[in-house]
């Protein structure tokens, strides 16, 4: 099953503050440019989405209460919805701050059923939090999200392998979790519309169109998916890279405040390697223009790391080959082709130094906060409180900001 809280943000600060109950209210960042990370339902009514700059929210929704997000608030919740779903099996798999899939195989005989099971999730959510929760109960984890996702608000319901060939078959193909509107788009200019015609098209169609998966495509536009629930979410094998993006305070061209972001968003995504245990071998650079154009580079190197400022170096280098076009609004940097990281001693002193100060750096974060000890090219930086990430989980490689 595939538990998807409703309006998560939102609900949270409803719930926190009952002068905004039954409010059209949209959760933001703190920083002078952001987006409307979560609007509550009487906010979507309106046309509010989340994405939508403040301009955009007001122009659909004059009477929008905006509020600032308490990322701890939120983490802390899902911390303690996983226990909750403890209670009904071991195997559960938190997708994200506000999503968790449960595998209740083995375990539903024990409580009546997995629709039971589901009914009492739901109460237990809303009697202990005041939330709602969706869930969709299905025989994989595909299904799963799809009937959560077509269930929205407040739903419970299962779908069977019997039932999932009427469901797909006119089900435009963007519908179905891991189809984004680019790869919908390319089936479109081929002449696949729905899953039922994606289940249908030509093996080797596919596969000179997408690859290596297309024969996966295919599958899923009939409802197969291999893919089963993992305790770790994530992290482990299946983690493939490790990346921070952020919406800048205000546009910038500077190189001196290029370099200053670039040097945040390293040392973030290095930490995170370091403290999973992680090195990588490709560095990527996402920028987004003013004009919202966007655009990745990436470099190889010749040795894996984890260091961030190597990582660093290897950014700015991507981006001096660059000629900007106009000031940047987002940068983003991430770390690829990833290996484990088996603490070998280098054989350069200089090296260990090196790596001892991060160790040291590291420590001291953990313990009393990330950013008390920072590089001093920091100081050239706006920033506030982060937003959560999308993928944030409260174990493993995926907890972060962005």
């Amino acid at each position: 099953m595939l538990i998807d809280m409703d309006a998560y943000f939102a609900s949270i600060e409803q719930k926190s503050n009952p002068h905004l109950l039954g409010k059209p209210i949209g959760v933001i960042g703190s920083g002078k440019r952001t987006i409307i990370t979560t609007a509550s339902y009487e906010a979507r009514a309106h046309g509010v989405k989340t994405g939508m700059n403040i301009y955009e929210a007001k122009s659909a929704c004059p009477e929008i209460i905006l509020v600032v997000g308490n990322n701890r608030k939120y983490t802390h919740t899902c911390s303690e919805l996983s226990k909750i779903y403890k209670k009904y099996t071991p195997d559960v798999e938190v997708y994200s701050v506000d999503e968790a899939f449960l595998d209740v195989t083995d375990t539903e005989h024990l409580f009546g059923g997995a629709m039971r099971i589901g009914a009492e999730i739901k109460s237990e959510i809303k009697r202990i939090f005041g939330i709602n929760a969706t869930i969709g109960i299905s025989y994989n984890k595909l299904m799963a999200k799809l009937v959560s996702d077509l269930s929205k608000p407040d739903g419970l319901r299962m779908l069977t392998k019997e039932d999932t060939a009427a469901v797909l078959a006119d089900l435009p193909t963007k519908e179905l979790w891991g189809i984004g509107r680019h790869t919908a788009e390319k089936l479109k200019a081929i002449g696949i519309n729905t899953c039922g015609e994606l289940g249908r098209a030509s093996s080797s169609m596919l596969r000179s169109c997408f690859g290596i998966i297309g024969e996966r495509l295919k599958a899923m536009g009939q409802g197969i998916y291999d893919s089963s629930v993992s305790a770790q979410g994530l992290h482990g094998a299946e983690t493939k890279s490790i990346g921070h993006s952020m919406t800048l305070p205000g546009d910038i061209w500077r190189k001196v405040e290029i370099e200053a972001y670039l040097l945040k968003l390293s040392e973030m995504v290095g930490a995170r390697a370091r403290k999973h245990k992680y090195m990588g071998s490709v560095i990527t650079v996402t920028i987004r223009y003013k004009s919202f154009e966007t655009y990745t580079r990436q470099k190889k190197l010749k040795v894996h790391t984890n260091d961030s400022h190597s990582i660093f170096l290897t950014a700015m280098e991507i981006i001096k080959e660059q000629r900007l076009k106009e000031p940047i609004r987002l940068l983003g940097v991430s770390l690829s082709g990833l290996t484990e990281d088996t603490g070998q001693v280098s054989l350069f002193e200089a090296s260990n130094k090196r790596r001892a100060l991060l160790d040291a750096v590291d420590s001291i974060n953990d313990r009393y906060g990330r950013a008390t000890v920072g590089w001093a090219l920091y100081a050239l930086m706006e920033t506030g409180p982060g937003v959560i990430s999308p993928a944030w989980r409260p174990h493993g490689i995926h907890k972060g900001y962005i």
